[in-house]
């Protein structure tokens, strides 16, 4: 049972749970419609319920579920449900630093601002579920603001969805990307040769860079080492991808096991073939 503290609009209220005497969101279509503070309700079937108990870069969630508009509190609940429903669990408290970017973002745009994003095509690689969820915002601000939302946006909006995924803050999200656009970056300038971004070659280099980095945090390791076969059949390949695991290694502060350096050379080799 629920105690209605606010009602957010027709689709949203905050209320205190009278079982654990904490203040909660619910959103979902028709939660506050006809509702009143004081009220007491049970939890609507179809709803989602956010816990107003968590704090994040952005500041503590019970005073952004009073400060963000009610519309924005929707739009970023349904980026999450449709991120719920495409890869399972995902981190709830994220709506609300989500929410506050999305107001943010839209009343710059609102004002003629637009911002760059340099990453916004190794996000898509490198994050391409994320973003694609991400685009449902795209959507919703075209029919409901008349705004047209640059990919720069939805890049943003696709690392937060990301942080929720893997429970990580959006900067080490981000940084993770510009980290990877480095090494892409070393990889050219060596090589002396440009990958296509929208090549089959340049996904795959930029996602074994990124299941690499993961194995590395989740201290995970390959069965198989392939160095030596790998440094005797292409040395300058492996000399190569041994200069970007130590690069990497250094800008994510993370230790890549050196078995990765020739899987890593085998990526190069081929890339470099193309």
């Amino acid at each position: 049972m629920y105690r209605i503290c606010k009602v957010l609009n027709h689709n949203g209220v905050i209320a205190l749970d009278m079982k654990d005497n904490k203040e909660y969101v619910l959103l979902g279509k028709g939660v506050g419609f006809g509702k009143k503070v004081g009220e007491r309700m049970e939890q609507p079937e179809e709803c989602t319920v956010y816990s107003l108990q968590e704090t994040s870069s952005r500041g503590a969630a019970s005073e952004l579920a009073r400060s963000i508009e009610p519309e924005y509190l929707e739009m970023a609940n349904q980026i999450l449900n449709l991120a719920r429903e495409q890869f399972g669990t995902i981190d709830q408290s994220i709506l609300f630093p989500m929410a506050d970017h999305i107001e943010f973002a839209v009343k710059r745009m609102q004002k003629g601002e637009q911002i760059s994003n340099p990453l916004t095509q190794d996000i898509k690689t490198l994050f391409y579920g994320e973003f694609k969820v991400a685009l449902a915002l795209k959507e919703r601000l075209k029919k409901e603001k008349g705004i047209d939302v640059q990919d720069d946006e939805i890049g943003y909006v696709a690392l937060h969805i990301h942080s929720a995924l893997e429970k990580e803050s959006v900067a080490v999200s981000m940084q993770m990307a510009r980290a990877v656009r480095e090494c892409i970056s070393l990889i050219e300038a060596q090589r002396k040769i440009h990958i296509d971004v929208m090549s089959l070659s340049y996904n795959r280099l930029m996602n074994h860079i990124k299941f690499m980095v993961a194995r590395a945090l989740n201290k995970e390791s390959l069965k198989v080492n392939m160095n030596d076969y790998v440094e005797h059949n292409f040395p300058q390949s492996y000399e190569l991808a041994r200069i970007v695991c130590d690069h990497l290694s250094k800008a994510l502060r993370v230790q890549l096991e050196e078995i990765e350096i020739g899987y890593l050379a085998m990526h190069i080799e081929r890339v470099s073939m193309e």
